[in-house]
């Protein structure tokens, strides 16, 4: 059950990279924020790898030109879904914007299991679902006034595209001829170099300012690719052990830390639908991790 480990220490992670990253979009755009993420986190993956290496020697894989290509798809997804929850911090409050995002598990139970080959338990595909009736309640539940379409396109097209990403990350570990966990270490490393250089080509053309703003905020920015990198190693790790869907699943409850940070550092009130959110969250957990 070493899913559930890495699982968890993603859900931490990410939660704090997330509250960074709505905190550092007061003073820097949607694509500095996004670039934030990234910008340290291939030399801390690099350092991670050396480390497997070290303490317990692999050959090195070959890189086809299919495995190539999914790294190319997954590393360009994930730069749209998190400048996409970025946005999202823009158009609701913290809590409610990182809730919307969390589509992205049951995207990922109906496509991986239309295109990519999972085969989910009766157990599994409900604990997936109670966990998007939890997205539902915590995104307002379809109350009038609570939440616009617009903030509901956005969060649904963010969670579809870090459920493609995850998809094609497994996908890319298992094309490597080397064992876990140097094989999602591999990717992650891929992954972490093409975002890192398409970001920084993007903003040295388009907002050379962008990096004087990340400079001025250098701590957030460190910090912000710190949370990041170690939550990607997690997740990377996760998902080349479990289907997508039940990590998603699981990963779910990282609603509950991001309402706990939203009451006590970003001062947003808690709402009854999001209390009882967290219950549904938490009851999908139990389901997958049984599944």
């Amino acid at each position: 059950m070493s899913w559930i480990l890495f699982t968890l220490g993603a859900v931490v992670m990410q939660t704090l990279r997330n509250a960074l990253q709505s905190q550092l979009s007061a003073h820097v755009s949607t694509s500095g924020v996004t670039l934030a993420r990234f910008l340290f986190a291939p030399p801390i993956a690099a350092i991670y790898l050396g480390l497997l290496y070290y303490f317990s020697g692999q050959a090195v894989p070959t890189f086809s030109q299919q495995f190539l290509w999914v790294i190319a798809l997954a590393a360009t997804l994930q730069i749209a879904a998190t400048a996409l929850m970025v946005v999202l911090f823009k158009q609701k409050n913290f809590a409610v914007g990182a809730g919307l995002a969390k589509s992205e598990a049951l995207v990922a139970g109906v496509v991986g299991t239309l295109f990519f080959g999972s085969q989910l338990s009766l157990i599994g595909w409900l604990g997936i679902f109670v966990g998007a009736a939890a997205v539902f309640v915590l995104s307002g539940g379809g109350k009038k006034g609570e939440l616009s379409l617009k903030t509901v396109g956005i969060g649904l097209a963010c969670g579809s595209c870090f459920a493609l990403t995850s998809l094609y990350v497994r996908e890319a570990a298992h094309m490597l001829d080397v064992p876990f966990p140097h094989s999602a270490a591999w990717v992650l490393l891929w992954v972490l170099c093409v975002q890192a250089s398409l970001l920084l080509a993007y903003i040295a053309i388009k907002n050379p300012h962008t990096f004087t703003l990340l400079k001025q905020h250098g701590r957030a920015t460190l910090a912000t690719s710190l949370t990041s990198c170690l939550g990607s190693i997690c997740w990377f790790s996760a998902m080349a052990l479990h289907h997508v869907a039940y990590v998603k699943t699981l990963g779910q409850i990282e609603v509950l830390l991001t309402i706990l940070i939203a009451v006590f550092w970003l001062k947003n009130p808690v709402k009854k639908h999001e209390i009882i959110g967290l219950l549904l969250i938490a009851s999908a957990a139990v389901m997958v991790m049984w599944a």
